[in-house]
């Protein structure tokens, strides 16, 4: 981490270098659940809370610690695992947002995609094509008038909707290991809203397939994912048919990389598209190091032709597609399961073999359910997973005794993820020196944590939302089906540090609209002394049960800087002109997305705010409060 010094040096901000600890050491576990070992590890019990709420929660609420010890540790997680709290202040605010109990048939015909509202409209003749043509302006007037009389609404309407919840949810939920697991399998499965063919489908995937599976058998999850609208556009599969044997796809895997996508096949024409089988197997289940090879990922692709979409949309009337829903499900070996439909007629119906297992001619749609049930069973699916949630809530470099007990629990239990987290959460090397407090935040979970920190009120969560992306983090639109890396490094960096300055200051500030916090309270009006007072006192609020004796001596200097804002300030922008900063992203086409420096966001530096809120600020933009 020196590199940091330096860049901080260069900008001028010495007195406020602050720097995130790259030594993340390792753990391990214990088979028979019982009391969690954290004593032998040197830990209090009211350290041990804080360390559980860091790793189970979006963040501890004031006077969570004393709630946990009071309660039991080991009920609490109990509690956590069976994610079966009553959240009704939740799903009052969630109330509002109509859209989120939409099915994806309802979706589809509400908020069309963008250009598809356009193309109906000319279709029937709301819009004559030479207006559009000719860039007249009238035509978007004329374009509005014809989707308010239809009941249509933009896309972009929905994703604001869906990301909201997200942000309340996280933030108010007391099932807060659901809400965390199901971030993490959504990362795992990931899908993005930045592809148009599956955007429509996301809310259903998250609340239908991801967060209901999100803490029962493996086997389970996947086998919806396969099938839901989203992942089946998002990785082509939705297209993909059967070839003859001479025309399948022959690219060579390199050794220990990934396979080069292939394209789907040109719209009309049939053909097979390996995306999904390869991602299945790489991403999903076995890993690239799992033990396949490219012709398991071409016999698997070949195994999965004919997993397709339902018919839905707004190209045809709900009539129409009823209808073609009906006959599908009347044709033999033809399979409608909600929204997935197995096409029989687009099935390769030849003889296989994937990982050594033979699949006879003639099969149909149970071979691919045989397929993944073989994928989610495979040893090398238990270690991958495994790691995977090891790496999530024990540290970036887990230890291999600790994977190889998870790995032997989730065959044990045929991949029960809630015995393979209580495996990991009994195990010594969970509450280790080496895990506590060794992971870094992602923007998201720094944001919603200090909220949650304040014990803050959001009314209009889309304005965090938009904070958490100028940190780097644009939930729900990551490109890569790799979703998100969970390692430290990939967060931090000198332009991602600035900003994580600059959220803190602001949400402190009360400078963030829709978010209040009020910080006399959290210290029950009390007034503190000096400003080393207020450090401590709030340093100890908001980061609980951790030695914060050279915190505060680094956080000094800051306070006494009269100018904090404006280097922090001037700092970012020299970074954000530099393009140096991948947080802040550019503005997408459907409005999802604005570009923002610190000053347009409020941060202004001419204006230092009160005492109390500076030291706040300062405590949430700090090193050591990156670290959970």
């Amino acid at each position: 981490m020196r590199f940091l010094w330096k860049k901080w040096k260069y900008l001028g901000l010495l007195p406020i270098v602050f720097l995130v600890s790259s030594s993340f050491e390792h753990p391990a576990p214990e088979k028979k659940p019982g009391r969690f070992p954290y004593r032998k590890a040197g830990l209090t019990a009211r350290q041990a809370a804080a360390h559980l709420l860091s790793r189970f929660t979006y963040g501890a609420r004031p006077g969570e610690v004393d709630r946990v010890v009071d309660m039991g540790l080991e009920n609490w997680f109990k509690t956590q695992l069976a994610a079966q709290q009553p959240d009704s202040s939740l799903d009052a605010l969630l109330s509002d947002y109509d859209a989120l109990v939409l099915s994806n048939r309802e979706i589809t015909e509400i908020f069309p995609k963008p250009g598809q509202a356009l193309r109906m409209a000319i279709r029937d003749g709301a819009i004559h094509e030479n207006s559009v043509q000719t860039g007249s302006m009238d035509y978007r007037n004329e374009l509005q008038s014809y989707m308010k009389e239809k009941g249509l609404r933009p896309l972009r309407d929905l994703e604001r909707q869906f990301v909201s919840q997200k942000v309340l949810r996280a933030t108010y939920t007391d099932n807060q290991l659901l809400e965390v697991m199901t971030s993490f399998w959504f990362n795992h499965f990931n899908v993005s809203l930045t592809k148009n063919d599956c955007a429509q489908f996301i809310p259903s995937y998250e609340r239908d397939v991801i967060r209901p599976n999100s803490l029962g058998k493996f086997g389970a999850l996947l086998l919806a994912t396969a099938q839901s609208p989203a992942m089946l556009f998002y990785l082509d599969n939705f297209s993909s048919s059967g070839n003859p044997a001479g025309k399948l796809s022959n690219i060579r895997r390199q050794a220990g990389k990934p396979v080069p996508p292939v394209q789907p096949a040109p719209q009309g024409k049939q053909g097979l598209n390996e995306n999904y089988a390869r991602e299945v197997m790489e991403l999903h289940t076995l890993g690239v190091d799992g033990g396949y090879t490219q012709a398991d990922v071409t016999e698997a692709a070949r195994v999965l032709t004919g997993w397709t979409v339902v018919p839905m949309g707004n190209y045809r009337t709900r009539e129409q597609n009823e209808k073609m829903r009906d006959e599908a499900a009347r044709k033999s070996g033809f399979v409608v399961n909600g929204d997935f439909l197995f096409a029989r007629n687009r099935h390769d119906a030849g003889e296989k073999k994937v990982l050594g297992r033979h699949f006879a001619a003639g099969g149909g749609y149970e071979e691919g359910v045989e397929l993944l049930k073989l994928l989610a069973d495979h040893p090398s699916t238990a270690r991958f997973i495994s790691q995977k949630l090891a790496i999530r809530f024990v540290s970036d470099t887990p230890p291999e005794r600790l994977i190889d007990k998870m790995a032997a629990s989730f065959r044990e239990s045929g991949g029960d993820i809630r015995q393979v987290l209580t495996v990991m959460v009994h195990a010594p090397e969970f509450w280790s020196a080496g895990s506590v407090r060794e992971k870094t935040k992602s923007p998201f979970e720094l944001a919603i944590g200090a909220v949650r920190s304040l014990n803050g009120e959001i009314t209009q969560p889309f304005q965090l939302f938009n904070w958490i992306g100028r940190m780097g983090e644009r939930i729900y639109s990551y490109q890569a089906p790799t979703g998100f890396p969970d390692k430290g490094q990939y967060w931090i960096n000198t332009g991602s540090l600035l900003n994580r300055m600059n959220f803190g200051l602001a949400l402190a500030s009360g400078r963030i609209p829709g978010v209040k916090v009020d910080l006399e309270a959290l210290n029950r009006h009390r007034e503190p002394e000096s400003m080393q007072a207020a450090l401590a006192t709030y340093g100890k609020l908001l980061m609980p049960e951790r030695d914060l004796e050279a915190t505060i001596r680094r956080l000094e200097p800051m306070l006494n800087d009269p100018g904090l804002f404006e280097k922090v300030n001037n700092a970012s922008r020299k970074v954000n002109r530099r393009g140096n900063d991948p947080a802040m992203g550019d503005r997408r086409e459907d409005g999802m997305m604005v570009r923002a420096s610190p000053v347009e966001s409020g941060m202004k530096a001419d204006r230092d705010p009160a005492l109390l809120s500076r030291v706040v600020g300062v405590i949430l933009g700090s090193p050591e409060y990156q670290r959970r």
